[in-house]
């Protein structure tokens, strides 16, 4: 299927920003507890500053997805992200994966983050992503509650087989999900696809652990081959090597810390290779006639 394109030669992709900060990362949620996530030394200030900087040079704007809790406690930093004509998401309240909450539980954290961020930006905030992309087969149910909360945007489900998350037969195409509350688009992680293999490569630990060549590769594919959007992910902590060092395991330090000093460089060679903007400038450049819509009762089973 092939999406239509925006009225210049060359599509228009999605630049996202998850604003948490190095201790709240799902991966270290069994060493570090919630309670206690106000005794560490918070950077996310300086390092989201560091993106703001990165895009205002490329003339970018792009869709941050804003933790209740650092919201909260650095209201100013969401404001600066709104002055600087960037869109603002909801990540979550405590950054809890969805799937280990029960329904209730979930509209609790997804209203208090939403009316947090309300009150700071004073406009409607539509557009929410899960605390690693942790809405599955199992949390499904979450996009039934998005949609009677007032969202229209999702941006959680990675259509990979993941140890933490994904729906591997979810559509690599931004689509429409039909929930009994209305309407939801979402706007799925990015994957390039050769025959039944499919590479994630939209950012995040995928931007710092491949060669950057594949990185580079697969969305050119994506964007020439294919001629479908896609979107890049990156977290504040991600530009920031001198980060204090937590204890995890093995698998862990490796997908956190690793080639931290490279992620800067590699957003700006993508930055100058592709043209980015918010996820909703995204959608609104995709022709809706040619988007898929699913039940979200039977999602995507045909």
């Amino acid at each position: 299927m092939q999406i239509a394109t925006t009225t210049s030669t060359q599509l228009r992709h999605a630049f996202t920003v998850d604003v948490e900060d190095y201790y709240q990362v799902s991966a270290f949620a069994k060493r570090v507890s919630f309670d206690d996530w106000g005794n560490f030394p918070s950077r996310v200030v300086e390092n989201t500053h560091r993106i703001l900087d990165l895009l205002s040079r490329h003339s970018v704007r792009g869709t941050f997805f804003i933790l209740g809790w650092v919201a909260e406690r650095h209201p100013d930093l969401v404001r600066d992200i709104q002055a600087a004509g960037h869109e603002i998401g909801c990540h979550s309240y405590a950054h809890q994966i969805v799937y280990e909450l029960s329904h209730e539980e979930f509209r609790d954290d997804l209203r208090r983050a939403r009316d947090i961020l309300t009150d700071i930006v004073g406009e409607p905030v539509v557009s929410y992503r899960a605390p690693s992309f942790s809405i599955t087969d199992r949390s499904l149910w979450a996009l039934e509650i998005l949609a009677e909360e007032g969202f229209t945007v999702d941006a959680s489900i990675y259509p990979i087989r993941h140890d933490r998350y994904g729906i591997p037969r979810a559509d690599l195409l931004p689509h429409r999900i039909q929930t009994d509350a209305g309407l939801l688009w979402e706007f799925p992680g990015t994957c390039c696809s050769w025959g039944r293999f499919k590479l994630p490569v939209g950012g995040g630990g995928y931007l710092r652990l491949f060669p950057r060549w594949v990185t580079e590769t697969g969305l050119r594919a994506i964007e020439q081959r294919d001629q479908r959007v896609f979107g890049v992910y990156v977290h504040p902590w991600e530009l920031d090597p001198a980060q204090p060092r937590l204890p995890a395991r093995l698998l862990t330090r490796i997908r956190h810390y690793r080639n931290l000093n490279t992620t800067e460089h590699r957003l700006e060679r993508l930055l100058e290779r592709f043209e980015f903007t918010t996820v909703s400038d995204v959608l609104a450049d995709v022709a809706a006639e040619t988007v898929p819509v699913y039940c979200s009762k039977d999602l995507y089973r045909g």
